[in-house]
């Protein structure tokens, strides 16, 4: 990663719980006040197999997180000789944002992955953490929560699941200046995590 990122802002994220599986979004647009610092960010992480995250905030803050999260899951599983659930994980970094709040990690976070079922976790950057059915956050999170509001219901299939949530981050790059650039988007089920290609989110938007 750049150094100059270590100040850019990553912007709209969005996570939604369908039946099968957690799904979580991102747009790629990095920016620093009005300058668009990077086209190609990446924004949502795996964790471990059944676990990943999504970030909206200081991309430095993002990837330091992301880095110590993975050596607590590896760890964990050498101790324990399973994978962590998804509700401890969102536990822990709840645990290292109340840590050091103030002058800590200047992120939201969605912790989405499946256990014995799919589970979706939103934290802020002082560790407040709920379980949701569908969130979104970051700078065009209003443009991507009235999608979801609107769409979202409980027993989602994977694939209309995956719909909505590329229809809402594309909502928010149309309407947000701060997003842009594209859609990652990835998949979190019982056989693991899965990133779409551009080809598949391109025809989730058609």
């Amino acid at each position: 990663m750049n150094e100059s990122l270590s100040a850019a802002k990553g912007t709209t994220t969005v996570g939604l719980v369908c039946k099968e599986g957690v799904i979580l979004a991102a747009d790629k647009r990095a920016t620093m006040g009005n300058m668009v610092t990077s086209k190609e960010v990446t924004k949502i992480f795996q964790i471990d197999d059944h676990l990943a995250i999504a970030g909206a905030g200081l991309v430095g803050d993002i990837l330091s997180m992301v880095r110590l999260l993975r050596a607590e899951a590896k760890l964990y599983r050498a101790k324990v000789g399973r994978e962590m659930s998804v509700k401890a994980l969102a536990t822990l970094m709840a645990n290292i944002l109340h840590g050091g709040r103030g002058y800590g990690y200047f992120a939201w976070f969605l912790v989405g992955g499946y256990d014995s079922k799919p589970r979706l976790y939103s934290i802020d950057a002082a560790g407040g953490v709920t379980e949701e059915k569908f969130i979104a956050a970051g700078s065009g999170m209003e443009f991507a929560l009235a999608i979801l509001e609107n769409e979202f219901s409980e027993g989602l299939s994977l694939e209309d699941g995956m719909r909505l949530a590329a229809k809402a981050v594309n909502a928010a790059i149309k309407r947000d200046v701060y997003t842009g650039e594209g859609i990652t988007l990835v998949v979190v089920t019982k056989e693991g995590y899965r990133e779409l290609g551009d080809d598949e989110i391109k025809t989730l938007l058609k």
